[in-house]
């Protein structure tokens, strides 16, 4: 019999993390824990108040189904038990973690997967100041930089920090944070300052001007793409979608969505909500798809959790079977 164990933990935040809408100190997540016998599987998600969740509410959800997992409850049947978010997420990939255990094989061969390699990520610079932005970029010391904008003065801050770091490749999320208004100019900014894809510039319920305005730089779905249901309405306003398991609802529905959204001529940029390398470890199965990966997660905490990823330098490695998969 497999047993469910639902965990809420907390890890502290590196100084803070501030994106458009707000800051935090400290990522809440929910762990999930199946045991069976001697063998463990587990997984990791971020409750994400954006999409109305909560740790208490996840938790919640997940403690209900123990007696279901116990009596059987598989990773197919799953996916019509939980709709996509965060609870789904942390089960599914649990799932995964002990099929491979028990099979005596790692998750990417299971799931029809290349075997990920050490890949580089893209490192996240807080919204700040221009200055204090552009200090930041100089001295973090990664090649990929994710910069969160969203705010009045965005090119001041591209400016800053492309004249801080020339050599520096630069990804930009906006965290639906540009308007009608401003989205042409703040584009232009973008192409000026060498950035090479754009993150989720307006509300994800206020998206259709991207499809009639001319796009000089790529510009990627984050808070509009969820799941495969989420796929159609991408088609013709974005160029590449963010893939983060904690929307997808886990592992089973990213590799369905990454491959549809291929074949439907979008890229993939592989993502992450700020939490540990328990939750990182099953993206990083979806990094040989991708053409953009930010899976840096744990290098925003204070501490990470043990065993974690073996990050150096830009560079993340695959991660151990001790830690998942």
């Amino acid at each position: 019999m497999t047993e469910l164990l639902v965990t809420p933990e907390r890890f502290p935040i590196r100084g803070s993390f501030t994106i458009a809408r707000g800051s935090k100190t400290e990522a809440a997540v929910v762990t999930a824990t199946l045991r069976d016998g001697a063998l463990v599987g587990r997984g990791e998600c971020v409750p994400y108040a954006r999409y109305g969740e909560s740790v208490e509410g996840v938790t919640a959800a997940l403690t209900a189904l123990e007696g279901a997992v116990a009596a059987g409850l598989t990773r197919e049947a799953l996916q019509a038990v939980l709709p996509a978010g965060a609870a789904r997420n942390a089960l599914d990939c649990a799932m995964w973690d002990l099929e491979a255990k028990r099979a005596g094989v790692r998750v990417h061969a299971l799931a029809g997967l290349p075997a990920p390699k050490p890949v580089v990520t893209a490192y996240t610079i807080s919204l700040g100041t221009p200055q204090g932005m552009a200090d930041a970029a100089a001295a973090c010391g990664h090649e990929l930089l994710k910069l969160k904008l969203g705010a009045e003065g965005d090119p001041e801050r591209l400016a800053a920090i492309r004249a801080a770091v020339p050599g520096v490749r630069l990804i930009v999320d906006a965290n639906e944070g540009w308007t009608a208004t401003n989205l042409v100019a703040n584009l232009a900014a973008c192409e000026k300052a060498g950035v090479e894809l754009v993150e989720q510039p307006l509300p994800a319920a206020d998206d259709a001007l991207l499809g009639r305005i001319a796009r000089p730089v790529p510009v990627c779905a984050d808070e509009s793409a969820h799941g495969l249901d989420s796929l159609p309405g991408l088609i013709g306003r974005y160029d590449a979608l963010n893939i983060k398991l904690d929307k997808t609802g886990g592992l089973t529905e990213a590799v369905a969505l990454a491959r549809a959204a291929q074949e439907a001529g979008l890229d993939i940029m592989v993502g992450c909500m700020v939490a540990t390398s328990l939750a990182m470890a099953p993206a990083l199965l979806l990094t040989p798809l991708a053409r953009v990966v930010d899976l840096d997660g744990p290098l925003l905490l204070a501490a990470d959790r043990t065993p974690s990823l073996r990050y150096e330098g830009s560079v993340v490695h695959p991660p151990e079977p001790a830690l998942w998969g």
